[in-house]
């Protein structure tokens, strides 16, 4: 089959043949038909996260059941199919318990493995880690919703416990900002979105935020934050992941208010203003992907349009362009919008 390997952290990736995956016991092999390109694929090829080399990336895919391994019971080849970024063992307490996002024996398509920047990609713990994808809802869609708008979901519904009326702001407008944005304005929450590209402010009042901030122009975003919401946000994400935009987003927060941290940190330890944290008695809440259990109630508002995650692709693309998608991550983003490879 054809895939995308790079042989070395910041090799060129290449478009070339590699031998067909066969599916492993209890997992499947599926057809990619549409896969994300992400921000952390761009940090695995870079060298800042360890992966198996050669290594083929991609993580946010969508596509159809090929082939299934012994034991596995709910699926069959040719149902439609989405995977979260995080796949649980399916066996420990944690997966037992719905919580395969941290598993502690969990896989990572395009991470511990070989990923979907393929024209097949194995899945292990199938019966665990298959989505059902609705009719509706077709296979660049699917791709989208990724590691970021379902990881953006998960955050505000199950750490941020986003209501209605509530104000949310949203520090970073990239795909994972521009999501929590879709997604506070779809749950009736007046969004305040800050980043430095006008581009992206631009798109995320398109979406319905209610307020934009400049961050470039405003030498003290939280303050502003504090000002527009007439006391701070009731929650407040870092879609980013920076020391500043963590800092801020934790400081423009009201009493008793939520912080949480989608962006990853990976410059080391990040400190955050905890006499804040104290005097205001708020919350801080990690967040890492969303597990398949979770994914019907998203994907019901996306059948049903209440939330458009197609709305957020920049591009489409082939397999053959995939490589130079994903080393254009070097530079900073020419437009607002993610860009998906379309396979098959």
């Amino acid at each position: 089959m054809r895939a995308v390997v790079y042989s070395a952290y910041g090799e060129p990736p290449v478009v070339t043949t590699v031998p067909e995956p066969v599916a492993p016991d209890g997992g499947a092999v599926l057809e990619v038909r549409a896969t994300g390109v992400c921000r952390s694929d761009w940090h695995a090829w870079r060298g800042h996260e360890p992966v198996p080399l050669p290594h083929t990336p991609g993580h946010e895919l969508s596509g159809v059941v090929a082939e299934i391994g012994a034991g596995v019971t709910r699926w069959r080849p040719g149902d439609r199919v989405t995977v979260p970024f995080v796949c649980g063992c399916g066996a420990c307490g944690y997966c037992r318990a719905g919580d395969a996002q941290v598993c502690p024996h969990q896989t990572q398509p395009g991470f511990t493995g070989p990923g979907s920047f393929a024209e097949r990609v194995v899945v292990h713990a199938a019966d665990t880690n298959l989505v059902a994808l609705p009719g509706s809802v077709d296979f660049v869609t699917a791709a989208s919703l990724g590691c970021r708008f379902a990881t953006a979901y998960r955050a505000l519904t199950a750490h941020g416990r986003l209501a209605e009326g509530d104000w949310l702001a949203v520090h970073g407008c990239g795909g994972l900002g521009l999501s929590a944005v879709q997604i506070g304005v779809a749950l009736g929450a007046r969004v305040i979105a800050v980043d430095i590209a006008p581009s992206a402010l631009t798109l995320a009042a398109e979406l319905g935020a209610a307020h934009t901030i400049d961050a470039t122009s405003e030498p003290d975003p939280a303050a502003e934050v504090l000002a527009l919401s007439g006391g701070g946000a009731t929650v407040s994400i870092d879609a980013l992941g920076s020391p500043g935009t963590a800092a801020a987003s934790v400081r423009g927060l009201r009493r008793r208010g939520r912080h949480v941290q989608a962006g990853l940190l990976l410059d080391g330890p990040t400190p955050l203003p905890m006499d804040v944290v104290i005097a205001k008695e708020l919350s801080i809440h990690g967040t890492h992907g969303m597990a398949a259990v979770d994914y019907p109630p998203l994907l019901a508002l996306v059948a049903d349009g209440t939330l458009r995650p197609d709305l957020l692709v920049g591009s489409v693309v082939g397999l053959d362009e995939a490589p130079a998608a994903l080393t254009a991550m070097d530079h900073p983003p020419t437009g607002p919008g993610m860009t998906v490879v379309a396979i098959g």
